[in-house]
């Protein structure tokens, strides 16, 4: 029988990463292209060491069940990464997201439980809780669990510091969903020496949210929380700075980014549009950093693609 650890390991990748410079904006930003992991999205970082985690500790063997509430590109992730191990997977997500992720999930033999969608994801929390209390389901607690900070600090950041030709990063700039991406890569640049200065982008719609211990909301852009993750809150980034851009101009960035031979999600053009304000705002010709987050075909039926 093949070791489930072995599986996990072989499907990790190392994704590109690109110095891109759109016309319309005329500075050059790195970006990590994080939607070529085999599941399509950053997600598989955290599901893969959470699982392995899970193995290892023997939480978990073939056959468990395993239940996660997410708007989607972590339920993929781990719909993927179960399929791989043999593991019964639940994800649990508010019924407005895209149809797209919904047949993705259940294409890897996965189940869905729906939530309303007016309750937001904090109901897709707490059914995931009962799910796991009821069936005795390993719950990763993608919001709170500090794994999801640590997959991208042990993982991320080294690639980063492996392929970036000057070995160094200025900023790094990312969206907060669950902010294990904007908590781990920032703390695993820092801890190499990189004088990293954090960057968050935040979407908003017809008003402006300055609370920074607020994750990011928007309606536009999937996969931002209001306020939810305890990750990115205790982890108190310092010299944080925050851009905020609308919907339509992160859809617009996106749109563009996809024109350019860049398959993303609305989430990349929202970072790639505050790396370059970042970029502006600082002196001299700062390294700066962002990730490309998931593939855009998970969004055909939404206004990205309207």
């Amino acid at each position: 029988m093949i070791d489930p650890l072995a599986i996990l390991a072989s499907s990790r990748v190392t994704t590109p990463l690109v110095p891109i410079q759109l016309p319309e904006f005329g500075v050059p930003i790195w970006c990590k292209l994080e939607y070529l992991n085999p599941s399509g999205s950053t997600k598989d970082r955290i599901a893969r060491y959470m699982l392995s985690k899970a193995i290892r500790s023997q939480v978990i063997q073939p056959g468990d069940h395993v239940v996660e509430a997410s708007s989607g590109s972590t339920s993929i992730a781990f719909a993927l990464a179960s399929a791989q191990l043999g593991l019964q997977f639940t994800a649990v997500m508010p019924e407005n997201v895209s149809p797209e992720r919904i047949k993705i999930i259940r294409a890897y033999g996965a189940n869905v439980e729906l939530t309303k969608a007016e309750d937001g994801i904090h109901a897709s929390i707490r059914l995931a809780q009962q799910i796991s209390e009821q069936r005795s389901a390993f719950w990763p607690r993608q919001f709170s669990n500090i794994d999801n900070a640590k997959a991208h600090c042990d993982e991320t950041a080294a690639e980063v510091l492996c392929q970036i030709p000057s070995g160094k990063v200025d900023m790094f700039v990312s969206g907060v969903g669950t902010g294990g991406t904007l908590v781990g890569v920032t703390q695993g640049l820092s801890s190499a020496g990189c004088r990293v200065t954090p960057v968050l982008a935040r979407p908003v719609t017809n008003q402006l949210i300055s609370d920074v211990e607020c994750c990011s909301f928007s309606t536009k852009i999937p996969g931002v929380v209001d306020g939810l993750s305890t990750i990115f809150r205790d982890a108190n980034l310092p010299n944080l700075k925050q851009y905020e851009i609308s919907d339509k101009e992160a859809i617009h960035t996106t749109r563009q980014l996809i024109r350019a031979g860049f398959p993303v999600g609305p989430s990349s053009g929202l970072n790639y549009l505050a790396a370059v304000q970042a970029y502006r705002e600082e002196e001299g010709k700062p390294i700066c950093l962002t990730v490309f987050p998931d593939r855009m075909e998970r969004y055909f039926s939404t206004d990205l693609f309207a």
